[in-house]
């Protein structure tokens, strides 16, 4: 059991080097169980799996770094021998890795391989462990999935829900799909149908049109002989070949069922393409609307910026519209700013003093916005998540601080991560449940903690390296919906 994750952006200038996977996970044996072991990970459900079912589970390494720019090919070549050795020396009677399925490494290679790491990483393995030895895999849902993956693997299985809160679930499912492979003779067969689209922002799983579009993978997995099938909606901030959306499905030995039944798939999703796709708002406009509809409290949800896309994490679009506001309870989660972090640690708790917060990365993801702030709490950033997303991991936000001018509050930070539940703000004494106008540095996987509790959600547009005028593809391997002719994003 090993994996090599990561969500690469080719548009952002955040760098990835080997710094970048100690910092989130670059674990070896039994690092990798003690870390993860609980927790709603899909390791956390590889684990479950060899518990329930008895069988040894050999961890080698898992590297992991936080989404940002391709890793450079040294980086992922050393992660990537680790890997394979250290399979080919275990002796493996099946393989079963964590990958994300998005991952780019620089410079590419003169055929193109990696940009498609993951289909590298399982080709090297098949390698060595042969074509008898069955290799799964569990991928995000924002993969771009090649069909050199198809291939090599025997089993791809795709998370089914956005915030991805099945994590373990589809970890625990392929190892369940293992033994029956090993026990009950079950012989796997896969196919891939890659979608000319990719996805807007209508992707949460609990809500129309999502809803129906999960309801009708369920359709298919229930069809006599099919044993799984997945849904990747596509990492679309990737310029690489095979980025796009797909449905892939495995089925028992017949290898054109597995086909027709992506094919019937991937033409259902296609036919409802503008479905995926709505309108975003400046964080201004939002707030109006908000203001009308009065159902507090109300996140904004800035996409530009989201640090679980790679995104540098301190635009200050939003931050700005709400000082110059003179919002009352109001926070933002969270400004990367290791700059102003130094500055509160050194002045301590309850000093006040005046702060250039954020912009700091890039002119295009705004100017500072200039704060006389009080130093409400510092840290060093440890905290365990509580779920539902990444329930029971304990990690990191580097150190950090909070800070509030008037009525508005920030929590700064240096590791960039979205907020997936509240628990690293109630470290700070910041409680979120208790603001009345919330913005957050994410897509949707906020919601997973948030939404229960929200009275209503904006997904914003604002100022920043990701927004569509700064995105120009030169790479793309097929025709996407809603992409112009030239790459260009028509609609984002």
């Amino acid at each position: 059991m090993g994996g090599i994750s990561h969500e690469t952006s080719t548009f952002t200038l955040v760098p990835t080097n080997l710094d970048s996977f100690y910092e989130r996970a670059y674990l070896h044996g039994a690092e990798i169980t003690e870390k993860f072991g609980g927790s709603n990970t899909p390791i956390g459900g590889f684990m479950d799996g060899a518990q329930t079912h008895g069988f040894e589970m050999v961890p080698i390494v898992h590297g992991e770094a936080f989404p940002s720019g391709p890793a450079p090919r040294a980086v992922f070549d050393g992660i990537l021998d680790e890997l394979v050795s250290g399979i080919d020396a275990a002796g493996a009677d099946g393989v079963l890795l964590d990958l994300h399925g998005s991952m780019v490494v620089d410079p590419l290679d003169s055929a193109g391989h990696l940009d498609d790491p993951e289909g590298h990483i399982l080709e090297a393995i098949r390698a060595v462990v042969g074509a008898d030895v069955p290799i799964l895999a569990q991928l995000d849902i924002h993969s771009n999935v090649s069909q050199r993956m198809i291939e090599m693997a025997d089993v791809l299985i795709g998370r089914e829900s956005y915030p991805e809160i099945d994590m373990a679930e589809r970890g625990r499912e392929c190892a369940d799909v293992l033994v029956r492979i090993l026990k009950d003779g079950l012989r796997p067969t896969m196919a891939l149908h890659q979608i000319q689209m990719i996805w807007g922002i209508n992707q949460v799983t609990a809500h129309s049109p999502m809803r129906e579009a999960i309801a009708e993978l369920h359709r298919i997995e229930a069809k006599a002989g099919v044993v799984c099938g997945s849904i990747a909606t596509a990492y679309p901030l990737a310029d690489v070949p095979n980025m796009g959306a797909s449905v892939y499905v495995v089925t028992e030995n017949d290898q054109q069922l597995a086909q027709a039944c992506a094919d019937e798939l991937g033409a259902w999703l296609y036919e409802r393409r503008a479905d995926w796709h709505q309108y975003s708002p400046p964080t201004r406009e939002a707030l109006s609307q908000a203001e009308e509809e009065k159902r507090y409290p109300v996140i904004f949800a800035d996409r530009n910026d989201n640090t679980g896309g790679g995104s540098p994490g301190d635009s200050t679009g939003t931050l700005r519209t709400f000082v110059e506001a003179g919002l009352q309870d109001a926070c933002v989660l969270y400004v990367v700013d290791p700059a102003a972090i130094a500055l509160c640690h050194e002045a301590g708790v309850g000093a006040t003093l005046t702060l250039d917060i954020g912009g700091k990365s890039s002119p295009l993801q705004g100017e500072p916005v200039r704060m006389k702030v009080e130093v409400m709490a510092l840290s060093q950033g440890e905290f365990t998540y509580d779920g539902p997303m990444y329930e029971g991991l304990s990690t990191t936000m580097g150190p950090s601080c909070y800070v509030k001018q008037d009525g508005v509050h920030v929590i700064l930070v240096t590791k960039r991560e979205q907020p997936f539940c509240t628990a690293f703000s109630r470290t700070l004494g910041l409680d979120p449940k208790q603001m009345r106008y919330i913005s957050v540095k994410s897509t949707a996987h906020f919601r997973a903690g948030f939404e229960s509790w929200a009275g209503s959600i904006y997904v914003v547009d604002e100022p920043g390296l990701h927004d569509a005028g700064h995105v120009q593809f030169e790479h793309l391997g097929r025709t996407l919906y809603p992409l112009g002719d030239k790459g260009e994003v028509v609609a984002w």
